[in-house]
């Protein structure tokens, strides 16, 4: 990672719901200590409506975020490569780190089915932070 703040990519494939809400977490839990970024293989025309929902329930809103498309820039300038699901799609940088998050898909899904994947992916951004940001 960089001398100054780390920068975390989340991928998943359509960039609508699981990394929306992982970059969701990250921003609400570490604040400016960490550069977000969040990106899709075939990035979705609009965020999941459950996945808002979802995370609205917590407080944490991402109205203003939009599916972008997985660049080879965005993935070769990030420290940290979170991928979901986006299979052979994501770039892979030699001195990287990756990590691939087995989570459940919630497109299609209602708000009830995806609250459990939302406080799934909190525990794991907590976890992540105290690696990335350990005197925090």
């Amino acid at each position: 990672m960089t001398d100054t703040k780390p920068t975390v990519l989340f991928v998943c494939v359509h960039n609508a719901g699981r990394s929306q809400m992982a970059a969701g977490w990250l921003r609400h839990l570490a604040g400016d200590r960490v550069e977000v970024r969040s990106a899709g293989s075939a990035p979705a025309e609009t965020i999941n409506p459950a996945a808002v929902q979802a995370m609205q329930e917590v407080g944490i809103d991402i109205t203003d975020q939009t599916p972008t498309k997985l660049t080879w820039e965005g993935a070769q300038e990030s420290d940290v490569i979170i991928t979901m699901g986006c299979g052979d799609a994501c770039p892979v940088f030699p001195g990287k780190r990756y990590e691939d998050w087995k989570l459940e898909d919630p497109a299609g899904k209602g708000v009830d089915a995806v609250r459990p994947i939302r406080d799934e992916i909190k525990a794991r951004i907590e976890v992540l932070l105290t690696d990335l940001l350990p005197t925090a």
